[in-house]
């Protein structure tokens, strides 16, 4: 993955979030869950390195703007 850069956590209650998990299906339903809760730039795809089992997904998240879930 690339580097997180200082833009993306300069004002407290900003996230990069980094997923590890078994296959696309676990990671995007985990964005799911967290952008239902909170602002999210959401992944548009999975990271998968040569050799190693799962995927890994990285998202922006902001906890100062919660969503409202219905």
């Amino acid at each position: 993955m690339k580097p997180t850069r200082d833009v993306h956590v300069a004002e407290p209650g900003l996230f990069v979030v980094d997923l590890a998990a078994a296959d696309d299906d676990t990671a995007f339903a985990m964005q799911n869950v967290i952008a239902r809760r909170w602002a999210t730039a959401p992944a548009e795809h999975v990271t998968r390195q040569p050799g190693e089992q799962g995927v890994r997904l990285r998202c922006y998240l902001d906890l100062r703007q919660e969503t409202r879930c219905s």
